[in-house]
């Protein structure tokens, strides 16, 4: 297991930021913004949330992240795959319901570490 301090090293982008606060986007980005974590939210309708500016993609951030969390549906998480590939991201932590086959084979064809079937959250013991 990863020793949480180096996961408050990492610069981690979670994909599908909700506005809506019963939305696990929103969760999972509150958690990890409240608890000190370098977390940027990436929602195509970008904006502003908890005071954060959000980013309409993951190349807008102008840095590949250490870690991205797919909060989106599968076939979305699809997208993002190929979009870490381009960027260099090496590890991808898709949140359960944003995994696919599909997917997990595109991550692992692009020899990126993928964590699926799991929520990084109660992994992490951050909830």
């Amino acid at each position: 297991m990863v020793n949480m301090d180096d996961i408050k090293q990492k610069k981690i982008a979670v994909v599908g930021v909700s506005r809506r606060e019963d939305k696990y986007g929103f969760k999972i980005f509150k958690t990890l913004r409240e608890g000190g974590y370098n977390a940027e939210g990436i929602n195509p309708t970008n904006g502003e949330i908890l005071g954060k500016r959000i980013y309409r993609s993951l190349g807008e951030l102008g840095y590949a992240p250490d870690l991205v969390i797919t909060v989106v549906p599968h076939a979305v998480t699809e997208r993002i795959v190929d979009e870490c590939r381009r960027l260099g991201v090496k590890e991808i932590w898709m949140q359960p319901g944003s995994e696919s086959e599909e997917a997990i084979k595109k991550a692992v064809d692009a020899g990126i570490s993928v964590t699926h079937n799991a929520c990084f959250m109660v992994a992490k013991r951050l909830w």
